[in-house]
């Protein structure tokens, strides 16, 4: 009787913020039509979208700074981008903070950071976003509008990955992994190609001249940040699987493999649940 209950109270809140955060329709499109890479998606599944769009909206609260006047199109041009990578996972992988912080462009991280010598570093750095562990994502609006696809860039994303990554911790690379979801896809298995694929690209990074640098950061499929540590790998990784799906199968099959399993997603064949998934 009690969890018949809980069901039926849990499908009336559902219902609730289906109907206060509805989006409209011009909205819908015109979000759509900014976000060329979610053409992919079959139309059942921008329906599902769309919901998961308005249930994030009952559950975030966003905000602005600098002046930047939060608008509806800057609150569902984000949720919509951060519901794509849980659309066939769980909304509640974004449990557990409430805050989505939008700036009008680059804005200043202040960190502590210690050296090999164990010295003690004040620094700060201009960054697109940023997500903290349990807090908001802080985002820039003009970064969360670099959409074209032009490159596998987008910043949205690629927090939102940091987000799923420190679900059960600090971010690491290795997202949580649930028999429901994933199976037969364990820890040893994530373990066996994903970080084969890091240190095969940090090799790669580590081994391109200083002077063919430029041109290297500005053809690699994969920002060469992802170098930085795993957890960037993921995050970057996941970008070019949602906005490159082509060319990340075509560069990085086994990886793409690996990834699209994770979400559920197979972008690359219109963004369909792959084929012996688990339910």
């Amino acid at each position: 009787m009690l969890s018949k209950l809980s069901h039926w109270i849990g499908t009336r809140r559902r219902e609730r913020a289906l109907r206060t955060h509805a989006i409209a329709d011009a909205l819908w499109q015109r979000t759509l039509a900014g976000l060329p890479f979610l053409a992919r998606l079959e139309p059942a599944d921008q329906a599902r979208l769309r919901d998961l769009t308005s249930l994030f909206l009952a559950q975030k609260e966003f905000s602005t700074a600098h002046e930047l006047e939060l608008t509806d199109e800057i609150s569902v041009a984000i949720a919509v981008q951060a519901c794509l990578p849980v659309l066939n996972l769980d909304l509640d992988l974004y449990r557990g903070w409430v805050g989505v912080i939008v700036y009008p462009g680059e804005f200043v991280i202040r960190k502590t950071v210690e050296d090999e010598d164990g010295v003690v570093h004040e620094v700060e750095h201009d960054a697109s976003g940023e997500a903290w562990e349990g807090g908001p994502v802080v985002l820039s609006w003009e970064d969360a509008q670099m959409t074209d696809g032009s490159d596998a860039y987008n910043v949205v994303i690629h927090e939102f990955a940091h987000k799923i990554d420190m679900v059960t911790g600090v971010a690491d690379g290795h997202p949580p992994l649930f028999r429901r979801l994933h199976a037969p896809l364990d820890s040893a298995a994530w373990a066996d190609v994903f970080d084969h694929a890091y240190d095969q690209f940090c090799a790669k990074v580590d081994a391109v001249p200083e002077r063919r640098w430029a041109r290297f950061e500005r053809d690699s499929l994969i920002d060469p940040y992802a170098a930085d540590h795993p957890s960037e790998f993921f995050a970057v990784c996941s970008e070019a699987l949602f906005v490159k799906p082509h060319e990340f199968e075509a560069q990085y099959p086994e990886l793409y493999r690996l990834l699209a399993r994770y979400y559920r997603q197979d972008p690359a064949r219109t963004g369909a649940l792959l084929p012996g998934a688990a339910d």
